[in-house]
């Protein structure tokens, strides 16, 4: 809870209330009283205007990643032609959070070095007010089209296909410099993420070593339609510090008493500065995280193209015991959790609305729930692309082991997916049953 006495000395700032305004043009605006949202959509014009709003309990203000014709337009009911149609662009927003400060900045570093190393110069950073930093670059920096497709209907794919190749690119150096800073020693990253070794570590010929994806979170579950992040120089209601743009050649350097209110000043550096972006130059970027994604899906469709995908949908006696570990509840790994689940439902023939009464089941029992908007927001997402995706494979330490379910029975040598596990239970079950009569006989 951030007191009223703090957030009005902060917003009742000229520089302060400027810095949000122009950061807010073309967007969405959210405006959250310390645990809840305000109405949406929403947009802010005036720098009087966040004033007012703090002295209604304002806390934070929040924006959305895409930019529109008029953001006042938007709507649940509306269809995706019609979104596009108010869509002028997007921008690029990665979230890091760790969980560890040293441990995100070390990301974020990366991060920073993999756009420049693209030739993005117009890359942005911003302490995310807690534990984390947000790397971003401007709509303007990616090209008009791209594969015969205009770019500002790529959303949020595209973004979602950025920060998986940034991701891939730079995890083995993230876990090099993690065991660097840690002395090579296990029991000091387990110490500080309160991690199980199970989660963190895995054997490979033998020999321990680390996972480095286990510790970091970089949500690109959450680049879905009218995501919001922080804006800059908004409060955080976690920490009380603030959300402030830092320069992106010295993340290793920012200290978080910088973000202290009373500490903060104003950024030469401002997150998502349209003016520093050349037009086009983000198009290496964005063409090699498309070509990065085709490879993926091509490896991936190779591999489990032995799982058939049943046509009625199969019992809950058939789940694999990774999702019936995940139906329990967990604590850490909830939105990957959420992700398996999802497409592990659809690939066994669940409908939408068996799927989502189960999953708000699932939700009520976890140590800490997922925002039900989220959750809804997710199997939406997936019902709209009409398109069934198997959960990721058992060999993918980022889920089952990551998550820290996996916990094979006698059955699961034989498989590598869990929708396999359950499809190849079924046919056992069913082999030595009769087929049934034909009509008429």
């Amino acid at each position: 809870m951030i007191p009223l006495s703090v957030s009005l000395s902060h917003y009742k700032r000229k520089d302060v209330q400027e810095e949000i305004i122009a950061n807010s043009r073309d967007r969405e605006v959210a405006t959250k009283f310390n645990e809840s949202f305000g109405k949406r959509p929403d947009m802010m014009r005036n720098p009087g205007d966040i004033l007012e709003m703090a002295k209604q309990g304002a806390t934070s203000f929040h924006a959305s990643e895409e930019l529109w014709k008029n953001p006042l337009q938007l709507d649940t009911s509306l269809k995706k032609h019609e979104i596009d149609n108010l869509r002028i662009g997007w921008d690029l927003v990665i979230d890091i959070d760790c969980g560890i400060f040293e441990y995100s900045k070390i990301a974020a570093d990366l991060i920073v070095k993999a756009l420049k190393f693209h030739k993005v110069g117009a890359v942005s950073c911003k302490f995310s007010g807690n534990k984390g930093f947000h790397i971003g670059v401007p709509f303007e920096a990616f090209p008009e089209k791209i594969r015969n497709q205009e770019t500002k209907n790529l959303f949020p794919e595209a973004p979602k296909k950025i920060a998986l190749y940034i991701k891939n690119m730079m995890m083995e150096e993230f876990g090099t410099r993690i065991l660097a800073l840690e002395n090579n020693s296990f029991s000091s990253i387990l110490e500080k993420t309160g991690k199980k070794a199970s989660e963190v570590i895995y054997e490979s010929n033998k020999t321990k070593k680390f996972n480095p994806e286990s510790i970091l979170q970089m949500d690109t579950l959450l680049i879905s339609p009218r995501h919001l992040y922080r804006m800059p120089y908004s409060l955080h209601e976690k920490s009380g510090l603030v959300s402030v743009p830092l320069n992106p050649d010295k993340v290793l350097l920012f200290r978080k008493e910088f973000g202290l209110p009373k500490n903060v000043k104003i950024s030469q550096h401002r997150f998502l500065d349209r003016g520093k972006a050349d037009p086009g130059e983000a198009r290496q970027l964005l063409a090699e995280a498309l070509d990065f994604s085709a490879k993926e899906e091509v490896a991936k469709a190779r591999a489990n193209k032995d799982v058939e995908i049943p046509h009625t949908a199969l019992p809950e006696e058939l789940f694999p015991p990774c999702i019936k570990i995940i139906l329990e509840g967990i604590g850490d790994g909830r939105k990957r959790a959420l992700l398996v689940l999802i497409n592990y439902f659809t690939s066994i023939g669940w409908d939408y609305e068996r799927i989502e009464q189960k999953l708000k089941e699932w939700n009520s029992k976890n140590k800490e729930s997922l925002r039900e908007v989220y959750l809804l927001g997710q199997l939406r997402y997936h019902k709209q692309n009409r398109k069934k995706v198997l959960p990721p494979n058992c060999s993918n330490e980022m889920y089952m082991v990551g998550i820290g379910v996996c916990k094979p029975d006698n059955f699961c040598p034989k498989i590598r997916n869990p929708v396999q596990y359950s499809t190849r239970k079924a046919w056992l079950m069913n082999r030595g049953k009769p087929a049934a009569p034909k009509a008429g006989k």
